[in-house]
């Protein structure tokens, strides 16, 4: 294989997977040999309806035929009002939830750099807490509410204005990292100030697959209600229906105050975020917070065609939820057949992380996997999780042989 090599070094994926891609389709990733590979990635949960979705493509080859607006900032377009009135309709009405919509910028770092700004704006405050675990993304505010050392390191500068707690399940649980908050708050020697916000993912992806439980959830939703605290979730790659309901904080009963989505908004794969929050927040100024690309009108075709074909009613959210038990049920008999290598199965709807106890392992289980045709990554503090994100559309079959080559894989790599 020839690799131009004007490259950054900065380049990670294409090294695990050294192969030019150059068609997607459905649940599966086709190499230039014509080589067929099956995608439990997803781009990076980027692609929860899968590859070149027929029904989105259709969508969007349609519109740029008509000449359709590709690039008008904030500017009001016919797409544009397409999908807020069936992001409203289908997704907001349905959950009697009062947001206004926020188009920050095409990425996800975007969506929290502006649910952090509009934290600080609203309360005055310049405190956010964050936890152990957490990866909110590469730019400097998203960076410090992120636990990662070596992402951290990145940076280059302090990041300050954050304090980080244990989250659920941290150090086995022993540690609460919402007593010792609610403690530190109600000490005024404590040294920590009111903090504007607490930014939380429901489930850490990058973090290693780890499921907050409702519980907690709840709890730390009444912690930040009692003390005035504003509650962003971050949903950027566990939102749009990867853990089940389309939001991924649904199944604890909480209305958060802020919430960031991206990545399968778009439907297509197409760069796009939105950052909600309670019409009470709104206080920005015109063109306070802004960005060129804030107006990607394809993407919101496709947005919007996803709204209508898999969000019209609950029928997406109950297979997930089905299809979560059945991973977790063959991953599960997986992990007990080889207890002596993996610490723990973790998970939720299409979302599921193989905890190895030598990091090392879950590399190789990933490289046996690509050998066998089959992506999948690696995530964690010592990427030791193998993580598991096929597109929601993946069918039973493909789901299955996916499991197949995922036995025969670790089998492989823990030598039986």
């Amino acid at each position: 294989m020839t690799v131009p090599t004007i490259e950054s070094e900065v380049r990670s994926y294409c090294r695990n997977w050294p192969v030019v891609f150059n068609q997607g389709r459905g649940s599966h990733m086709f190499d230039r040999d014509g080589r067929a590979y099956l995608d439990f990635f997803a781009g990076a949960s980027a692609l929860n309806y899968g590859h070149n979705h027929p029904l989105l493509k259709r969508a969007l080859l349609a519109y740029l035929e008509q000449d359709g607006v590709t690039h008008s900032l904030d500017m009001f377009t016919a797409a544009k009002e397409d999908f807020l009135n069936e992001f409203a309709a289908r997704v907001l009405e349905p959950r009697q939830l009062d947001y206004k919509v926020q188009f920050p910028g095409p990425t996800g770092t975007n969506s929290v750099e502006a649910a952090l700004k509009l934290a600080r704006k609203v309360t005055g405050r310049q405190t956010i807490v964050a936890f152990t675990g957490a990866f909110h993304g590469m730019s400097l505010g998203s960076l410090a509410v992120t636990g990662n050392a070596a992402k951290r390191a990145g940076a280059g500068v302090p990041l300050g204005h954050t304090w980080s707690l244990p989250y659920d399940g941290f150090s086995g649980g022993q540690v609460s990292g919402l007593t010792l908050l609610d403690s530190m708050l109600a000490d005024t020697s404590s040294g920590m100030d009111l903090p504007a916000a607490v930014i939380v993912e429901t489930v850490q992806g990058e973090g290693g697959v780890n499921p907050a439980s409702s519980t907690w959830l709840a709890d730390l939703a009444e912690l930040c209600s009692r003390r005035e605290i504003l509650l962003i979730i971050d949903d950027i790659q566990m939102g749009c229906g990867r853990t089940g309901p389309f939001f991924s904080f649904e199944v604890a009963g909480i209305i958060p105050d802020i919430v960031c989505l991206s990545k399968s908004i778009s439907g297509y794969g197409l760069p796009m975020s939105l950052t909600l929050f309670r019409t009470g927040l709104d206080v920005w100024q015109p063109g306070e917070h802004n960005g060129t690309f804030r107006g990607n009108n394809p993407a919101f075709v496709t947005a919007a065609a996803a709204l209508r074909e898999f969000w019209a009613d609950n029928a997406l959210e109950k297979q997930t939820e089905t299809r979560g038990l059945l991973f977790e049920e063959s991953l599960g008999e997986l992990a007990d057949r080889h207890a002596v290598y993996v610490a723990a199965l973790r998970g939720r709807g299409l979302v599921w992380g193989l905890a190895f106890r030598e990091p090392r392992m879950a590399r190789r289980v990933a490289d046996a996997a690509f050998a066998r045709g089959l992506l999948v990554e690696t995530s964690g503090s010592c990427d030791e999780v193998v993580k598991l994100l096929p597109p929601l559309t993946t069918t039973d079959e493909e789901l299955a042989e996916g499991l197949g080559i995922l036995r025969d894989s670790v089998a492989s790599a823990v030598g039986g």
